[in-house]
């Protein structure tokens, strides 16, 4: 089993916890954790793109020139693709970009991102993650404590308005619930900050 420190937001070490293998201590799959990760960005497109093609263009409807005798080429309406301000020949239209994943894969890549953290020693435990006020200060305090680098998630066992808006306005700093946890967010932070008591839900669901 993988033995972690856990600290406080001092950055001082209290005591160390063990994670479960089946979460934290597999082998990390990498052709799962790329095809979350393709989903995951593929999932956040609109698809509202849109280009006119010539029936949606206004004008052409009169044949610009006779068919023969004129030595231009033949034209059946200034609307056409290869006329400047005419249609889009082949351009996107709206559509769906989703991509779905079954669940085994998703908790599969999740499980991978969580080991790979621990393999990089990303992983920071935090015994509570709570503020007494609306204070982004005390938050760069606790990252600045930890040596959180800048690209930062911090990972709760439940939404608290204090924590996730005194981490809103620090660049690169993200924060997470346990059930809103994605492969993407996990792999893109370079230090990986779960409270304990997000520790012990994310074994109890994944485990």
């Amino acid at each position: 089993m993988p033995k972690v420190s856990v600290f406080d937001m001092t950055g001082k070490e209290v005591s160390s916890v063990e994670l479960s293998d089946a979460v934290f201590g597999i082998e990390p799959n990498t052709a799962v954790m790329h095809q979350a990760v393709v989903a995951y960005l593929a999932n956040q497109r609109q698809g509202t793109q849109s280009t006119l093609t010539r029936t949606e263009v206004k004008g052409g409807g009169r044949k610009p020139w006779r068919q023969k005798g004129t030595g231009h080429a033949r034209q059946g309406s200034i609307r056409a693709p290869q006329w400047t301000h005419g249609g889009i020949a082949l351009g996107p239209k709206p559509r769906s970009y989703r991509l779905a994943l079954n669940k085994k894969v998703k908790r599969l890549a999740l499980k991978s991102a969580f080991s790979s953290k621990v393999l990089d020693n990303a992983l920071i435990v935090v015994d509570r993650i709570e503020m007494s006020e609306f204070k982004t200060k005390t938050m760069v305090g606790m990252l600045k404590a930890l040596g959180a680098s800048k690209k930062a998630l911090i990972v709760l066992p439940a939404v608290d308005e204090k924590v996730v808006k005194s981490a809103a306005n620090i660049p690169g700093v993200k924060t997470a619930c346990v059930n809103t946890l994605n492969v993407y967010d996990v792999l893109n932070c370079d230090t990986f900050i779960v409270s304990q008591d997000a520790v012990a839900k994310i074994e109890e669901v994944y485990a």
